[in-house]
């Protein structure tokens, strides 16, 4: 994984608003390092698309320095500023064939015609599309157009590569399979990627960090397996990965543990993430793959009675979701393999699950 101490893009006090009164992004603190693939994720309105759009020289900051391998890019035009871009769009010249559509930005660049050929060749056979240079994107599918949109942003070489919602539009097994091309790309040449997505899948499956953004601010900045398992606050939480909540209040503190009063319910013991007080409302985040079926009495520190109102069946695991603790929204995935007890809707269980499982969080 790159070192995140050797800043190659830097957002320093960086501030944006298009009315002069409300924040799009609020003081936002960034570094990415050379050859890291950074993801910004977050719900639409949450400022990582206008984050993007400030790095790439096509909106400008209201406030803060914005630094490209240590120099302030802030006043730079777009075409100066040696990026590359991958839109959802593709952005394609439709009356262009592929092999025109990638020498486009070399001839800007006033390269030679020789090393416009190489060049091409490479690319092309670096997203396997060797055989369609003579085509048209309308000759495409919309796998191969978005290949040639990512070879065309990468065939000059350039300090890093911006990518905005570049596979919205395909289908899912297509957009899976791309997922892993652009990773695989990105760890062949060592470059630098700077990706914004709202989808967590796919920030999860590619990226060595995560920026999560909610309303102009960065949430938590982490690699994706600590996001997932170990989220700071109610929203990380609640937008990475399934998950789910229970509300309470704080009766004591214990260290880095607390016991949490689920009106109804009883007591749950919880590891102490981000709760104010004693007699404070909080928030209980447990993922679902984290809870047990009818555990031994006594074995686990939390247990409680529950009612199974929906089983669902999707071949690798078993997805149940269950009324407890006052809730009937609460989710229990299940591997296939440890389903022998058959559960069904309306059959009375308990649910059980470990202090360390339970992350009590800010009450949004």
């Amino acid at each position: 994984m790159p070192r995140t101490d050797d800043a190659f893009v830097k957002f320093s006090s960086v501030q944006k608003t298009y009315d002069g009164q409300t924040l799009v992004v609020k003081n936002l603190n960034l570094d990415i390092a050379r050859g890291e693939f950074l993801t910004m994720l977050g719900p639409s309105g949450s400022g990582k698309t206008t984050t993007l759009m400030m790095l790439a020289g096509f909106e400008v900051p209201t406030h803060g320095t914005i630094l490209l391998g240590g120099i302030p890019i802030d006043k730079m035009p777009p075409h100066k500023r040696d990026i590359g871009m991958v839109f959802q769009s593709y952005a394609l010249f439709p009356h262009m064939t592929v092999e025109e559509n990638l020498a486009f930005p070399l001839k800007v660049r006033n390269l030679a015609r020789a090393d416009i050929g190489t060049r091409i060749k490479r690319a092309l056979d670096m997203v396997r599309l060797g055989a369609y240079g003579t085509r048209r994107p309308g000759q495409l599918s919309g796998g191969q157009q978005q290949r040639v949109a990512l070879a065309r942003a990468l065939i000059f070489d350039p300090k890093l590569v911006l990518m905005d919602e570049p596979l919205g539009a395909l289908d899912k097994q297509l957009r899976e399979q791309m997922q892993l091309e652009i990773k695989h790309i990105h760890e062949g040449l060592d470059i630098t990627v700077v990706y914004v997505t709202h989808d967590q899948g796919e920030a999860l499956t590619m990226s060595d960090r995560i920026a999560v953004f909610n309303d102009g601010v960065i949430q938590q900045l982490a690699a994706p397996a600590e996001l997932y398992e170990r989220p700071q606050n109610a929203f990380v939480a609640q937008f990475i990965g399934e998950n789910n909540r229970l509300q309470g209040r704080v009766v004591a503190m214990n260290g880095g543990t607390c016991k949490v009063e689920i009106a109804g319910a009883g007591n749950v013991e919880a590891l102490a993430i981000n709760v104010e007080a004693v007699g404070r409302p909080t928030v209980l985040s447990l993922r679902p793959e984290r809870v047990k079926l009818n555990p031994t009495p006594g074995s686990l520190p939390n247990i409680f009675a529950a009612e199974v109102a929906e089983v669902i069946y999707l071949g690798d695991h078993v997805r149940a979701r269950v009324s407890v603790c006052g809730r009937d929204d609460f989710v229990v995935k299940l591997p296939n393999s440890e389903c022998v007890v058959q559960i069904e809707a309306g059959s009375a269980i308990t649910i059980g699950w470990k202090t360390e499982d339970c992350r009590a969080l800010d009450a949004l």
